[in-house]
């Protein structure tokens, strides 16, 4: 069989990403629900706590919103460099998830706001060739995704938690929150955005950690 044609690889792509925008258009409107993952709230192998654990490399940048960026560039049509105004004067998204740790410990109704993914695929526009997202932050640390999971409606980039900014303990002035997958695929302290055409694996997934880190599966290491 012939291959197909680069048109009919990048179809699912461009169909997945306008789904995706009308999921998030009736979120906006009060009309979506989030989706039920698992008849048990808690994934399993979690337990559940009610605090925030901190952990990291042990590197813990100190970053004064003046001195923040965040570069978003990769296979996208409109490349930019934010500063923390820019950011901030983005459209700004609250919300309320579940926050599971491949430690075994698990909080709800964690509720954070900041820019949601959406909008930041919005203000740049990938190209039909993005598949994946890339993150590097301000300690080293990287960490990958799928375009695909990433446009979930519930994934931001974070500046506050609980109504207060969020601590540089727990990556603040910004990080990366992807509820429905273990937290080390959120990036603390995120400073780039690269969208690319293919897989590249982060500082744990090449140290043999899960690819997909799904919590509903205990899906913790490759």
């Amino acid at each position: 069989m012939p291959p197909l044609p680069q048109c009919a690889k990048l179809a699912p792509v461009k169909e997945a990403y306008i789904a995706a925008k009308e999921r998030w258009a009736r979120k906006l409107a009060g009309k979506e629900k989030p989706a039920v993952r698992s008849e048990n709230r808690l994934p399993p192998g979690q337990r559940q706590v009610h605090n925030f654990p901190v952990l990291d490399l042990g590197i813990k940048p100190e970053l004064p919103p003046e001195k923040w960026s965040l570069k978003i560039h990769g296979h996208v049509e409109n490349p930019v460099t934010l500063d923390w105004a820019q950011f901030m004067a983005l459209p700004q998204f609250t919300d309320v998830s579940d926050f599971h740790c491949v430690t075994t410990w698990s909080q709800f109704d964690m509720e954070f706001q900041g820019v949601a993914f959406f909008s930041i695929a919005d203000l740049v526009k990938p190209k039909p060739s993005a598949t994946h997202v890339f993150f590097k932050s301000h300690d080293g640390y990287s960490t990958n995704n799928p375009l695909e999971v990433m446009l979930d409606d519930d994934v931001l980039i974070a500046h506050s938690w609980n109504g207060a900014p969020l601590p540089a303990e727990h990556g603040g002035p910004a990080r990366v929150i992807v509820p429905k997958r273990y937290a080390w695929k959120g990036a603390k302290w995120v400073r780039e955005i690269t969208f690319l055409d293919r897989d590249i694996l982060g500082f744990w997934e090449v140290r043999g950690y899960s690819n997909t880190a799904d919590p509903w599966t205990e899906d913790r290491f490759s």
